[in-house]
């Protein structure tokens, strides 16, 4: 059986002079191989390895080309062009792939990159959805501790982040691990924090308290220097005013503060902090 948006092995059933027909022994359906894209020396009988999908004019045919996507999996794609019907994206073929808008989550531009799965719509066409929650897997072989890199494919300002780990896992990034903004199509690089019964992954941008505590006070050592010494807040600020100024939690926060001031760098007050290193 001949398959959409798949590769497979097909074999040359007759010749004509602008390419081949391909199809399965036996079966009365065939589809074209240009002539371009004929191995040398072709003959009918040979086995070739194509892919098969619709040209622009919705005929089926096939290429030798390998395309960036195949039926039910996930790619990171660039969008070549957006039209009226929705966007084109670049998957390696003569003509683009459609992303329609109404699979699209976020609206999409030219240049951008998008996570997407391939899929077959009502039209018997192959076309991009941004909507891959049900493409991916729950059973990765990750830990807790792992680090994993993933696209993020949904932002939720009540739950966090979701995840595509290694564009193929179920992943998520809770909102009170958030403490830098991240955006639909952002790569990510993470800790796995927890492998739930399921087999999703809850993961955290930063490092465990004790070893991003240096990292935290050399953030504020810059912030306090940008400020002319004097940061115009204190320990008792409001949780979320440090997060939009310094991007971490109060008590990562304090913690490094407290580290700060053990080694004599700055000082405190209820309103600001203060500088004491030359």
């Amino acid at each position: 059986m001949i398959e959409l948006g798949r590769k497979q092995v097909l074999k040359v059933l007759r010749m004509k002079d602008f390419g081949g027909y391909l199809g399965e022994e036996g079966s009365e359906k065939s589809i074209l191989l240009p002539k371009k894209q004929l191995p040398e020396d072709c003959q009918v009988g040979d086995e070739i390895e194509v892919f098969v999908y619709k040209d622009s004019q919705d005929r089926w045919i096939c290429t030798t080309n390998s395309p960036k996507i195949c039926l039910g999996q996930l790619a990171v794609l660039e969008v070549a062009e957006v039209g009226k019907i929705g966007a084109f994206l670049n998957w390696g073929l003569e003509k683009d792939l459609l992303l329609p808008y109404k699979e699209q989550t976020i609206p999409v531009k030219k240049g951008d990159s998008c996570l997407v799965a391939l899929y077959i719509d009502k039209s018997e066409r192959l076309c991009a959805t941004m909507k891959i929650y049900d493409y991916l897997s729950a059973d990765s072989s990750y830990q807790v501790e792992d680090t994993v890199t993933g696209t993020v494919y949904r932002v939720n300002p009540e739950y966090g982040a979701f995840v595509a780990v290694d564009n193929r896992y179920y992943g998520m990034i809770p909102q009170k691990e958030l403490y830098t903004k991240v955006r639909t199509g952002e790569t990510v690089t993470a800790k796995v924090a927890r492998v739930r019964q399921d087999g999703k992954l809850d993961l955290r941008l930063r490092e465990r308290a004790y070893l991003q505590m240096d990292e935290d006070a050399a953030l504020i050592l810059e912030a306090l220097r940008a400020y002319d010494g004097v940061l115009p807040f204190g320990e008792k600020a409001d949780a979320q005013v440090i997060k939009e100024q310094l991007h971490i939690s109060k008590s990562a926060f304090k913690r490094a503060i407290g580290r700060l001031m053990k080694e004599g760098k700055v000082k405190t007050g209820d309103t600001a902090i203060y500088l004491m290193e030359q």
